[in-house]
Formats: structure tokens, C-alpha cells, sequence
């Protein structure tokens, strides 16, 4: 389309607008830059669904990695109490399944001794009238434990205050604090350490303060399958093989079962991260790739090879079976079953059941020693297909941003050259506006001059012609 310009407006000495007329031009040459900034528009929002896809394969693979680690969820052992009130516990992998017949007779204590109430409150003096020093001599852990002398100075130690600073700042094992009370106020000594070990007594004192008998400092006594044992912690390692028994109270007579066996809450829960995170990169790939027929058009990523590579490579690998395993040989025979669209749902009434019936066969459908599994198999592929360099969807937003570049150089070389002929329009109509915006003046300077060559001959009243003399 012409650029058409008003030939009465031009001579009327308005002259041009610069400004319309160059953007004008520029325009009408500016068809390509617009074809590279819809390719720029697009290979920016494709790049964004390939990082969408990417970020969710990343997902999947850690829930693939989860299920073939050979220390994870799969392999996990559970150690259930009948009563929990009583006796908690954990088992790690090495943990042999089996029932256990658990009793507790006593629970492990740490040791305590206080003094009666002091009559003179907290901060009098404990050293008896006229007593210029006195000693307290602390045993702890019992008549072969270790007794530490501790010196009462006046002005030092020598109140329940300072004393308690003073014996925490020992660093003995035991925790010195004063309990005030409506009765008054007393020195309360407890161990840092439960059991036997951590026994209190009073072998010397000189003091004014009266100590009452020492409690706790007990160990915790359980049968374990009609064996004894003994623990300084109500924490009882080793007594199981791989199964840690925290104790909380006693069980009154009444043995308590601890069943150890296969995690099989942990199982379920992995293995339903998986299928949600398999089912996020499918159903991030069909909302990019699908047809839509009131557009008759795919979507963004529809023609893109790369990803459907990925879907063929996931769709593949989702149907991996084993042979043999008890009939535990793919996803169908757990109860994950593909849907249409290749999603995947599970039937948690089937999955429970074969957890419960032979847990060993799914953890070997998914995992085992010669790496043959579902999820070892998995995990092979997903390590190729995530790979920071070669990994398909990184092979293919590398290529983006190269392709991205390159438009954008395209794009800013011609916006280069725009601006240059920009400023070579803008000088030439700056030219011809000049000689348009004196138009006006020169047009009357030619009508006056005109004007005036009328005016010579208007006084002649003959029809002859006007006579010419020289100066010869």
C-alpha cells in the first residue's frame, strides 16, 4: 500500500510531519521483525513447557530412585507394639521378622536426693553458727561410683543460691537447682544420666542442711522372650537384633507382643509417589501434545520429536515385566493398571493384598540384586533420559535458547538497521520539508514581482505598442 500525501496541505507552507511519514515507511519494512518476534514469543513458551515437563521427570525419577534403592522404603521393617502406652519401637533393614514377648518390670531412673526446707531461705548462709568452712561429699553411681567433695566457702557457696551456681559449674553430671515452695526453699540434686550410673548419695555433710534418701537411680528391667535384661536408658538397644524398644512404662504383669515384619505403609507410600509422579510428566506431555479438533491444531509441543521420544521411552517403560516372582510380573498384577490416556491408577484393595500375601515378591518385581527389576530398570533409563547434558528435554532446551539467540540477534541487527535509515529519512524529508515551508514566501515574492511588471505599462491610452530606445 502507497503512501498518499496532500498536495494543497503540502504548499500551504504547513510542510511535512517528519515524524508520521518516516514511521510510516518503516513500517511497511517491518514484516519480517514481526514474523521473528511471533518466533521469538514462541520458542519462549515452548521452552516454558519443556521446563514444565523436565521439572516433573526430575520428580519421577526421584520416586523411580526411591523404589530401587535397595535401603529404602522397600526394604523397610516395622516394629508394631500391642500397646503402645507401655513400649514403642523401630526397626531398621536388617531387622529379621518375627514376634516377641516383652515385659517391663521397672523403668530406668535417674537418681535425685534433696534437702529438707531450709528455715533461712535461699540466700542465708548454710554453714552452721561460728563454722568457718564446711563439705559435702556427693557419690555418684552408687556404692562404686565416684565421690567428689564439694567445699562450702562463706561468701562463695555458702547459700542455696550459690551452692546450686557452684555445683552446675563442676560439671558432675548432675543438675543443682533450688525449689521454692510455700514450705520454703531446698536443694534439689538430680543426675544427668538414668540407671545405676547415674545413683546419688550423701556420704558427708557438715552443713545445716538435712538430706533426705536418695531415690531413683535404677536401671530398667524387662524379659525379652523370657530372658532377662537390664538397661541404663529406657532406650534399649541390642537386645533385638536391628529393633530399638523405647520404654515408657511398666506393663503390670501383662507382656507386651512386639511384631517385627515389612513396612508396609512405607511400601504403599512409595510406591504411589511414583504413579503420581508418573502420571504428572504424562499428563504434562498430553496437555502440550493433544489434538484439538475445534482448532483442528496440536498443541505447542506437538511436533516436537524430542518429546514424543520421552512419552514413547515412559509408555515403554511403564509396561516392563519380570518373569516368574509368584505372578508378581507387572504393575497390572499389584493393581496398576494403565488408563487410556497412559496414566496409571492403582487399586489399593489389590496393592495391600499382595503387600500382605508375599511382600519379598513385589520388593523383587521392583528391586533386585542382579538390577533386573521394574524400578532398577526405570531408574537406568531416567538417569540417560535426565542427564544434565545428554538427557533428551536438556538436548532439546539447549537447542531453544541456540535458536532463541539467534532470533534475537536477527531481531536486534534489524532493529540496527531501522534505526539507521530512520535517521536517513528523517534528514532527506528534513531537505525536502525546507523547501515545502518556503514554498509560500517564494510564490508571493513571485506574484509581487509580477505584480509589478503589470503596473509599467497601465497609463497608455494607444493601441500601439510600447517603443524601445537605446542610449546610441
Amino acid at each position: 500500500m502507497g503512501i498518499s500525501l496532500n498536495p494543497a496541505t503540502l504548499l500551504s507552507g504547513q510542510g511535512l510531519d517528519i515524524s508520521s511519514l518516516v514511521s510510516e515507511i518503516l513500517s511497511q519494512s517491518s514484516g519480517q521483525m514481526t514474523v521473528w518476534q511471533g518466533e521469538q514469543t514462541s520458542l519462549q513458551s515452548q521452552a516454558g513447557d519443556l521446563g514444565v515437563i523436565n521439572s516433573a521427570l526430575t520428580n519421577l525419577a526421584t520416586a523411580v530412585t526411591a523404589l530401587a534403592d535397595p535401603l529404602g522404603a522397600l526394604t523397610a521393617q516395622a516394629a508394631n507394639s500391642s500397646n503402645t502406652s507401655v513400649l514403642t519401637a523401630t526397626a531398621t533393614t536388617s531387622a529379621a521378622a518375627g514376634t516377641h514377648t516383652i515385659a517391663v518390670s521397672n523403668l530406668a531412673t535417674a537418681g535425685a536426693v534433696y534437702t529438707n526446707d531450709f528455715a533461712g531461705g535461699a540466700s542465708a548462709s548454710i554453714l552452721p553458727n561460728g563454722a568457718t568452712s564446711g563439705q559435702i561429699d556427693l557419690q555418684i553411681g552408687g556404692s562404686t561410683g565416684t565421690t567428689t567433695p564439694i567445699t562450702i566457702t562463706p561468701g562463695s557457696n555458702d547459700t542455696l543460691t550459690t551452692l546450686a551456681s557452684y555445683i552446675n559449674s563442676q560439671n558432675l553430671g548432675v543438675n543443682a537447682s533450688v525449689v521454692t515452695d510455700a514450705n520454703g526453699s531446698r536443694l534439689a540434686l538430680v543426675s544427668q544420666n538414668t540407671g545405676s550410673a547415674g545413683a546419688l548419695a550423701i556420704t558427708t555433710n557438715n552443713t545445716s542442711l538435712v538430706f533426705n534418701t536418695p531415690t531413683g537411680g535404677a536401671n530398667a528391667q524387662l524379659t525379652i522372650d523370657g530372658v532377662p535384661y537390664a538397661s541404663a536408658s529406657n532406650t534399649v538397644t541390642g537386645a533385638i537384633p536391628g529393633v530399638t524398644i523405647n520404654v515408657a512404662n511398666t506393663s503390670s504383669g501383662n507382656p507386651i507382643q512386639l511384631t517385627v515384619g515389612p513396612d508396609t505403609a512405607q511400601s504403599t507410600t512409595a510406591i504411589n509417589n511414583f504413579v503420581s509422579a508418573y502420571n504428572q510428566v504424562i499428563s504434562d506431555i498430553n496437555q502440550e501434545t493433544a489434538f484439538n479438533s475445534a482448532t483442528n491444531s496440536q498443541g505447542p509441543l506437538g511436533s516436537d520429536s524430542s518429546v514424543a521420544q520421552l512419552q514413547s521411552s515412559l509408555l515403554t517403560d511403564a509396561a516392563y515385566a519380570v518373569s516368574g516372582n509368584g505372578g508378581d510380573v507387572n504393575l497390572a498384577a499389584l493393581g496398576i493398571n494403565t488408563n487410556n490416556d497412559g496414566t496409571l491408577t492403582v487399586d489399593s484393595t489389590q496393592l495391600n493384598a499382595a503387600l500382605a500375601s508375599n511382600p519379598a515378591a513385589v520388593q523383587n518385581f521392583f528391586q533386585n540384586t542382579a538390577s533386573t527389576g521394574f524400578a532398577n530398570s526405570f531408574h537406568t533409563d531416567l538417569t540417560n533420559q535426565t542427564d544434565l547434558t545428554q538427557g533428551v528435554l536438556n538436548v532439546d532446551l539447549a537447542q531453544n535458547k541456540a535458536e532463541q539467540a539467534d532470533v534475537a540477534k536477527s531481531i536486534s541487527n534489524f532493529q540496527a538497521l531501522l534505526t539507521t535509515r530512520q535517521a536517513a529519512l528523517t534528514a532527506e524529508f528534513a531537505a525536502v520539508n525546507a523547501s515545502l515551508q518556503a514554498y509560500p514566501l517564494l510564490l508571493q515574492q513571485v506574484t509581487e514581482t509580477l505584480g509589478t511588471l503589470g503596473s509599467g505599462s497601465s497609463g497608455s491610452t494607444g493601441s500601439s505598442a510600447p517603443t524601445l530606445t537605446s542610449g546610441l
